[in-house]
């Protein structure tokens, strides 16, 4: 399968009842404060122990920010520490403060929740007739537009631009009916968001500067990757190979920016925190009209019971809405599976919120941080090991399928039957939603080029008779992903399947004529 290179826990399957938020834990007075030594030693300890080679953290308490600190490294290896003003990317987190992007276009009338997109964005069009012409905002930010998880994420993989990806979603097979069934999609998200700005006459990253970075004073935010990269002062990078971390990639997410790819510092999301604690008053002011603000929050799609913490679990406009006993958290979760992490919590009956930002995957210890730090809060001492069970649902995400990928194809057969001549498999193939792959012959051996003017490229290995490997993730050298021709009645291939491309069951591409 081709992995979501920006992920959030969506697999909530058992339902559960709605619970008053009226039953939240009091909090003590004085419990904040009385918490952030043990939090700060608590994120020392973390970073101390290598669960993460960086972390910054800040806590929000009635709109003041109580707490803002940097822990660890910005690069393993290296000695620049992580400070609060170390910039991240803050993968899915993104979502939530695009959510509060879109809030504010809809304080000022020029769209609403409920625009249609068809009306805001004509041009762009699911593979029914009926969802385009009633697809909303709300739909596209509530993951209930039909469109599956993972539409879109392969083509930007490949290099493709967001115009281009949100194009090609018009071809992808829905994977629910329409507004039937919660399904994380970045793409969708993304062009709810861009219709959003469409409609106010901005582009979408204008959007975000005008109507909530510059008003918040969040000078070292930004939707654009160039903007990240100009930073000295920002975080690698990291996955765990070989038992250390290690800086193996790079992500540049500008395509499902409004989903995947703002980079910011644990400072700056502090104040949008003290925004949305507020309801949209920032420093005594109103910026954004409570009613836009508080539609974000509406429960509208069910996520089952979260499986760590056992809270019923929903999805609002752009955020995670939980009920437990300490009342009602708002949140959202975000990860790169090349190296990054990030949490958001706020807790509107306490007006306390905490964001965490890491520069590692797999690890739990954004969530172990917040859960940790709600524990000190409310009880005045951790009421469990939250690492262990979040990091372990991390490195479920992709840990069984390498493996049974590498006991697979790990070991070439004993016996291989041989490949054809080179001139069987060169050639170029392709299908409407991948675009173009060409199969070259450099050197000694094969060559496949995907993407926009066959940038992404990758050796192919014989493993054996038509079937070849290749290696498409730097973050994951040791997962070999299949790539298997299909020899026609003239003795060449006529078409070529790549499975890691096919979870849509478009990762088959035909053999062009020459």
């Amino acid at each position: 399968m081709r992995f979501a290179r920006d992920l959030l826990l969506s697999g909530l399957v058992s339902l559960a009842v709605f619970p008053s938020a009226a039953s939240a834990q009091d909090l003590a007075d004085g419990a904040v404060e009385a918490a952030l030594p043990k939090l700060e030693a608590y994120a020392e300890g973390l970073v101390e122990n290598g669960e993460v080679p960086g972390m910054a953290v800040a806590v929000v308490h009635k709109d003041r920010i109580v707490y803002l600190w940097g822990f660890g490294v910005r690069e393993e290896g290296k000695d620049a520490p992580v400070d609060p003003d170390t910039v991240f990317q803050v993968a899915s987190l993104s979502k939530a403060v695009s959510a509060t992007v879109v809030a504010a276009l809809v304080s000022e009338g020029r769209v609403s929740w409920d625009s249609r997109i068809a009306d805001i964005d004509p041009e762009f069009q699911l593979s029914e007739a009926y969802p385009s012409a009633q697809l909303t905002v709300t739909d596209l930010f509530a993951h209930r537009s039909g469109l599956p998880g993972n539409a879109g994420n392969e083509l930007e993989s490949l290099g493709y631009p967001r115009d281009e990806v949100l194009r090609r979603l018009r071809l992808v097979t829905p994977a629910s009916s329409f507004r039937s069934a919660y399904s994380y999609s970045n793409f969708g998200l993304t062009e709810g968001a861009v219709a959003a700005a469409r409609a106010a006459d901005l582009g979408w990253e204008a959007a975000g500067e005008r109507k909530l970075f510059g008003p918040l004073g969040m000078t070292a935010t930004s939707y654009r990757h160039d903007d990240f990269v100009a930073h000295a002062n920002r975080a690698t990078l990291h996955v765990r190979q070989d038992g250390k971390w290690q800086a193996l990639s790079v992500r540049e997410p500008d395509a499902q920016a409004p989903a995947g790819g703002i980079s910011s510092t644990v400072g700056d999301l502090a104040e949008w925190m003290r925004l949305v604690l507020s309801g949209g008053v920032f420093d005594g002011d109103r910026l954004i009209d409570e009613a836009a603000m508080d539609a974000m929050h509406v429960p509208l799609m069910t996520r089952g019971t979260h499986p760590v913490n056992g809270s019923p679990s929903f999805y609002g406009r752009g955020w995670n809405v939980e009920y437990g006993r300490r009342g009602t958290v708002w949140g959202h979760a975000g990860a790169f599976s090349n190296g990054a992490r990030s949490v958001v919590n706020l807790m509107p009956d306490h007006d306390l919120g905490i964001v965490v930002l890491a520069n590692a995957f797999p690890t739990g210890a954004p969530e172990a941080v917040a859960a940790t730090f709600f524990d000190l809060v409310f009880d005045g001492a951790p009421q469990r090991d939250w690492l262990e069970p979040w990091s372990a649902l991390y490195a479920s995400m992709f840990g069984p399928e390498i493996e049974a990928a590498k006991e697979t194809y790990g070991t070439p057969p004993a016996n291989p039957s041989p490949a054809l001549s080179a001139a069987a498999y060169v050639g170029t193939y392709a299908n409407d939603y991948l675009g173009e792959a060409v199969v070259a012959e450099e050197g000694e051996g094969l060559v496949l080029k995907l993407g926009p003017d066959g940038a992404k490229q990758f050796p192919l290995v014989h493993f054996d008779r038509d079937l070849f490997l290749y290696t498409p993730y730097d973050e994951m050298p040791d997962f070999p992903v299949p790539a298997i021709f299909r020899i026609g009645s003239d003795g060449k291939a006529g078409a070529l399947t790549l499975k890691d491309l096919d979870d849509l069951g478009m990762g088959t591409l035909v053999r062009e004529a020459p």
